[in-house]
């Protein structure tokens, strides 16, 4: 099996109608289920994508933003923090046309082998209705918490936890 050939770079301003048509196309099927008008799909999308990135910027300031690149063309997002605890995915995102080629599994395996170089876990939050859960799953990772539609999803190295024992899942609102 080949691996998927791709590259990180940073993300920089040129980059944002690039990110803004991503959100748009991974959250487009969302927005139509839930019968939000025609014409207000696009403005509302927008809207959400401004707030995400204001909170991701606020919030993440130290992260690494970076953009996901495949045969020269930008086809995802990656934002990552490393803490001292763990790597928080705080955002993996590819276009629609993308998922499923190898890069999001080969990506998360990078990220997991610099992780355990470090002895430390890989954390991400994820929609329990989100297939891409079925990877991380795969992978290894063991749902932690449940904050309403997003869960708390952690591994570690040899499964361990931080604490050494078994992390009990928490399915406050």
């Amino acid at each position: 099996m080949t691996l998927p050939a791709f590259t990180l770079r940073p993300e920089t301003a040129e980059d944002e109608p690039f990110l803004r048509r991503l959100y748009v196309a991974i959250r487009w099927a969302e927005v139509v289920a839930m019968g939000i008008p025609d014409e207000a799909q696009r403005p509302f999308l927008e809207q959400q994508f401004s707030m995400q990135r204001s909170h991701y910027q606020t919030h993440y300031h130290d992260a690494e933003f970076s953009v996901i690149e495949a045969d020269g063309a930008p086809v995802g997002r990656l934002y990552l923090f490393c803490g001292t605890r763990d790597h928080r995915i705080v955002d993996i995102s590819l276009l629609p046309e993308t998922s499923g080629k190898g890069i999001g599994g080969t990506l998360l395996d990078r990220i997991m082998a610099e992780a355990a170089a470090l002895g430390r876990g890989v954390s991400i939050h994820v929609e329990g209705f989100n297939p891409a859960r079925r990877l991380y799953d795969r992978k290894g990772f063991r749902e932690i918490e449940r904050r309403g539609p997003y869960w708390l999803m952690e591994w570690f190295p040899d499964g361990a936890t931080p604490s050494g024992q078994e992390a009990q899942l928490n399915t406050a609102s």
